[in-house]
């Protein structure tokens, strides 16, 4: 992953932003906003770090948030018209550089990467390696996957 946003990086960099922030304006790019479980549960950004990340995006107006309807204690995220226009400009640019690199590998390729990735995972998962700091497990967190590059956004 570090080695990906080293290659994709240009893209954030020239937004003034960090992979953390970029990370929280892809996973809110076309939805509707989402709390700041789901943004934790979606993101590789642990939760005492999620706060300040989008603290510092909401400075820059890319983001608003609203308290819940549902939940006084917890937070709604969503993007703001110009944190969509960020996610406009960078995501396509973040992805086809993904494409780039991927570009040789077939499908067969791509079965044998995810397969050799699962078997790491669950190996990590065996050892205890994937508890949070507040001791809860990670469960079935979906994993972000540049196997789905393949696919158009």
């Amino acid at each position: 992953m570090q080695g990906f946003e080293r290659v994709s990086g240009d893209a954030v960099r020239q937004n003034g932003l960090t992979h953390a922030q970029f990370d929280i304006i892809a996973t809110l790019g076309n939805t509707t906003g989402m709390s700041y479980k789901e943004l934790g549960e979606r993101t590789l950004i642990t939760k005492g770090t999620l706060t300040g990340v989008i603290e510092r995006l909401e400075q820059k107006g890319l983001v608003l948030r609203e308290r819940s309807c549902d939940d006084k204690r917890s937070f709604f995220v969503r993007l703001t018209p110009a944190g969509d226009q960020v996610f406009c400009d960078v995501f396509p640019k973040v992805i086809a550089r993904g494409k780039e690199l991927f570009t040789a590998y077939s499908d067969a390729d791509f079965a044998v990467l995810e397969d050799a990735l699962g078997l790491l995972r669950e190996r990590i998962r065996a050892n205890g390696a994937c508890a949070r700091h507040d001791g809860s497990d990670d469960g079935d967190r979906p994993t972000p996957s540049l196997f789905h590059l393949k696919e158009t956004p």
